[in-house]
């Protein structure tokens, strides 16, 4: 998944804590990609890094007032 920061894109799994980008594009195929649209993780759609696990996978992302939890996987894509 791709995320617009200012001026930059840049992969969602490299967004700081606590900083926000929109997303640019989903770039992976297959099941996972519809189950993030349906969630609501469209192109334009602004997300936040909320927190990391405890392990550091998976980690907290805020969208639309609602708390996802991505693997690193699923934010490299």
């Amino acid at each position: 998944m791709a995320v617009s920061n200012k001026e930059t894109i840049i992969p969602l799994s490299q967004l700081p804590s606590g900083s926000w980008g929109e997303i640019a594009a989903l770039k992976m195929i297959g099941p996972i990609k519809r189950r993030l649209l349906d969630l609501g993780l469209v192109p334009g759609t602004r997300i936040e890094f909320a927190f990391p696990s405890p392990l550091g996978d998976p980690c907290a992302y805020r969208v639309r007032g609602t708390l996802l939890a991505l693997r690193t996987n699923e934010a490299l894509s």
